[in-house]
């Protein structure tokens, strides 16, 4: 199984508002970056987006590190979600992102692990500039 590192990261101007996010994908030393904007977002919204979106395009199962800031994603993955979905996401935000983010992760094992964002994390700074860039570039 290959071993991906995944780091990710969202925005919003104005939470909710123009949302952007940011994947950066890395197998043997090789890079791929993704990312992409919504006119009207959250910022947990655009977290939850960017692994989802990475996750995507992976063409097999892999073992994915996954690299965030966001509390609200790395918890979810690695704590809450069990619990959600014996609940049938009853009373949690964004179901059916965390559901999109079940097909997307089926094949794969995901780890999550927090990074303090906004602390000189190359690859976390680097998400957040895309994440915020292609969120600037929508029209207000």
């Amino acid at each position: 199984m290959k071993e991906i590192e995944l780091f990710t990261d969202g925005s919003s101007l104005g939470n909710p508002g123009r949302g952007g996010w940011c994947a950066i994908l890395r197998y043997q030393g090789s890079e791929r970056v993704l990312s992409g904007a919504q006119s009207e977002a959250t910022n947990n919204q655009m977290e939850l987006l960017a692994v989802i979106e990475a996750l995507k395009v992976l063409k097999e199962p892999c073992s994915v590190t996954l690299y965030s800031d966001s509390s609200y994603v790395i918890k979810g993955i690695n704590e809450w979600l069990y619990g959600w979905v014996k609940k049938n996401f009853k009373n949690v935000k964004n179901p059916e992102l965390w559901q999109a983010y079940l097909d997307a992760a089926k094949p794969h094992r995901v780890r999550g692990v927090w990074v303090k964002g906004h602390d000189g994390h190359e690859e976390n700074e680097r998400c957040d500039k895309i994440a915020r860039d292609v969120a600037a570039q929508l029209t207000a």
